[in-house]
């Protein structure tokens, strides 16, 4: 018995080790924590519990039966954070770069299956160089049952993606399909191809940053939802996001200890400038209404004429998409829409109630805007939107014009409570473009067009420019105080907490991808 013992313990102390000590310090030397450490940091202090720990492959060829590491390449198991049970994964670099294997696969599938019955969110921290080329087929079939328990888990369990090192090939697709994909600059990248593929088929000489680094999914595809400084502030960032989320679509996300108080916020009644060109930034707004610093947001540096995140009112959490006049005055183009859609989606997923901040002059004109399909990503904002059926909250603080007014959480679309400052405007469109349309002849034919068409523009905005003819048709159920907003939306999220909605039979719909 003592040596079988041993002989577990001498196993157990290997696979600890991962690919060895001198593969452990080139990992360090690159500032990056190995898969153990990553977790030992992440989870609360004892308690994960590993599984498969002796696992190895089972490949013969090319010598690598000459070649057994217990664990074989990622570390799996579940623990809990702040108290809260979750499953993890962490790909091992040390052991041939991280590279997935039939085994690899079947111990990420296994803690995947798990949470899915149990009800429990998934971590992937994600350091590979791709599928390990010596098994061929059995590794991109790995790959395969990965992805494919991705779209399974979709909307049943929160998934979130660390990547924390390189992620190449069809390795990029199943942080992709999850819901949240946070990077690491300066150490992770992502991309289907490579430096030396794009410089072969297209010439373009690209570094592996400039191609799929951290900056460039945050900035320019908008791949990355958060990107971090280094492997502890991206762990870190997990943990946060992980406090507004429930553990499963059967729940509701947890309350903080909120007593209500009087909630008046004075600084919002200034935000909003005389002038209704002149922009102002809606982070003021949102932190004038939420719990004090409560926001985290989400894609921060893609599309900034949106801002979406979480937030806490008054202890409970919250999604908030808000139009950002200080970007393209908060008009909606492709991206931005997008952007929008995806986090309504996940939001309506997990229960989580929806608040919007409404300050939209339009959707963006011209011809990069129409053939790169503003019509059809436009479209996937008000599906979603449409589809659902969290409690789901509007504010208009000034613009709300044409299109975009319906499609962002209007009365019309299904919207529970749609509030109003008394600045808000609610036309088919500005009150100059709306005269030149209307009165376009009477102009034409004045002895003085401009005086004309000032004269006409002030009647057009005396009537559209203000919310009280939508307030008169039901279209806003109250007009506001700025400063009263928080006590408002505090008291229309709880009234509507107990909120049911029964949607028609069917598999599912077919939103406009």
């Amino acid at each position: 018995m003592d040596q079988k013992i041993e002989k577990l313990n001498e196993k157990i102390k290997l696979a600890y080790l991962g690919g060895g000590e001198e593969r452990i310090a080139k990992q360090h030397a690159k500032k990056k924590l190995t898969a153990r450490e990553r977790i030992d940091y992440l989870l609360d202090e004892g308690s994960f519990e590993e599984m498969g720990i002796l696992v190895s492959h089972r490949t013969t060829d090319f010598g690598m039966d000459k070649e057994i590491y217990y664990g074989d390449g990622v570390v799996t198991g579940y623990g809990t954070i702040n108290g809260r049970l979750v499953y993890v994964y962490a790909q091992d670099f040390t052991v041939f770069g991280g590279a997935l294997s039939e085994t690899h696969a079947e111990k990420i599938c296994k803690v995947m299956d798990l949470a899915m019955k149990v009800g429990a969110p998934v971590i992937g921290l994600n350091d590979s160089g791709g599928a390990r080329i010596q098994e061929g087929v059995k590794s991109l079939g790995g790959y395969a049952d990965i992805f494919y328990r991705n779209v399974l888990a979709s909307g049943v369990v929160p998934q979130i993606s660390a990547i924390m090192g390189p992620c190449a090939g069809g390795a990029v697709y199943s942080p992709a399909m999850t819901d949240f994909t946070f990077m690491v600059e300066g150490t992770s990248y992502m991309f289907v191809t490579g430096p030396n593929v794009v410089k072969t088929v297209t010439n373009e000489d690209v570094t592996s940053e400039e191609l799929g680094g951290a900056s460039t999914h945050a900035v320019k595809s908008g791949v990355a939802h958060r990107t971090s400084t280094n492997d502890v502030t991206c762990m870190e960032d997990v943990k946060k996001l992980l406090s507004y989320l429930p553990q499963s679509n059967r729940e509701t996300p947890k309350d903080l200890p909120y007593e209500l108080q009087d909630e008046l916020r004075n600084e919002l009644a200034g935000i909003i400038p005389d002038h209704p060109n002149k922009p102002y930034d809606m982070h003021d707004v949102i932190n004038g209404i939420i719990d004090k610093e409560s926001f985290f947001e989400i894609h921060a540096k893609y599309s900034e004429n949106i801002i979406v995140g979480f937030a806490r009112l008054g202890g409970k959490s919250i999604g908030i998409i808000a139009n950002q006049p200080m970007y393209l005055a908060g008009v909606l183009g492709t991206n931005s829409s997008v952007k929008a859609a995806r986090f309504v989606r996940f939001c309506d997923s997990f229960n989580i109630p929806i608040l919007v901040l409404e300050d939209v002059p339009g959707f963006l004109p011209g011809t990069d805007q129409e053939w790169n399909g503003i019509i059809v990503h436009g479209a996937k904002l008000l599906y979603a939107f449409c589809e659902a059926t969290v409690p789901r909250v509007t504010v208009i603080t000034r613009k709300a014009y044409g299109g975009a007014y319906d499609v962002m959480n209007s009365k019309h679309i299904g919207a529970d409570f749609n509030f109003a400052w008394p600045s808000a405007e609610i036309a088919v469109m500005g009150a100059k473009g709306a005269s030149e349309i209307i009165f376009r002849k009477e102009i034409a034919d004045a002895e003085d067009p401009t005086a004309k068409l000032a004269e006409r523009e002030a009647e057009y905005a005396d009537k559209f420019a203000n919310p009280f003819l939508a307030a008169s048709r039901g279209f806003i159920d109250e007009v506001i105080l700025p400063e009263h907003t928080r006590r408002k939306l505090i008291k229309a999220f709880t009234m509507l907490e107990q909120k049911q909605v029964v949607p028609p039979s069917k598999k599912h719909g077919n939103i406009p991808l």
